[in-house]
């Protein structure tokens, strides 16, 4: 299969951190060349053409937005959550950016700051958002999104998702919260989405490290390395013994 990311050079520019998605310090971006990778992986291994996606230590919703902003056209619905109230409000904000209403005002925003503080910075900052309204418009439209604070570990009611990607914390910028279960976070979050998920969604966790531990007994769909950030993606119905 041929990926959208192997056969074009497309400019992300407009879609580093706080260019028009909003940022904060201790809420770190992602590479928007992987984030893009690795939801087109995943699309191989799920059913439909069409997903909905979740990231459930979403942090700023970085990561959820620049995927529906890139990738409208494969998704359907767009969930982030995360355990740190702060860090919802952000990705609340972000997720905004994926309606035609949000980035708008996003560009009405951008352009106010031009005229008051006199920065051509943020007059193509403006056109960026302007950009990203037309790319999201030609690929559907507005998206439907929610956030919500909720513990990773302790969840237990059905989540409605096909795919999640998310970037765990990795103790540099970011540090897990919550109900952190000792030993092993990485297998907690992997059991907790083996309660909540239907047993056909497919789980991509990235971490900065040179490789994401699976516990055993767990097969890898599939393991991506890209510079200092390691991703693996498996099954759902293969985490629902942990």
């Amino acid at each position: 299969m041929s990926y959208r990311y192997a056969t074009e050079r497309v400019d992300h520019s407009a879609l580093a951190s706080g260019q028009v998605l909003r940022s904060a310090p201790g809420y770190p971006g992602f590479p928007v060349r992987m984030a893009s990778e690795l939801l087109q992986r995943a699309m191989v291994h799920v059913e439909g053409d069409r997903v909905r996606l979740w990231d459930p230590c979403c942090g700023s919703g970085y990561l959820v937005a620049v995927l529906g902003l890139l990738h409208r056209d494969q998704l359907t619905h767009v969930r982030a959550t995360d355990v740190d109230e702060d860090a919802v409000g952000i990705a609340a904000r972000n997720l905004e950016l994926l309606t035609a209403e949000g980035l708008a005002e996003r560009e009405r925003e951008l352009r106010r700051s031009a005229r008051d503080f006199g920065r051509v910075a943020f007059v193509e900052r403006a056109g960026s958002a302007r950009d990203l309204a037309a790319g999201l418009a030609a690929m559907g439209g507005d998206l439907p999104h929610e956030s919500g604070v909720a513990d990773v570990f302790t969840m237990t009611d059905p989540v409605g998702a096909d795919l999640v990607i998310t970037d765990v914390p990795y103790g540099e910028m970011t540090h897990w919260d919550g109900s952190v279960p000792d030993g092993d976070p990485i297998r907690a979050l992997l059991s907790s989405m083996g309660r909540v998920l239907p047993r056909s969604a497919v789980v991509v966790v990235t971490a900065r490290t040179r490789r994401v531990p699976l516990p055993e007994g767990v097969r890898a769909l599939e393991r991506v390395k890209v510079g200092n950030r390691s991703a693996v993606l498996v099954r759902a119905r293969d985490l629902a013994a942990l």
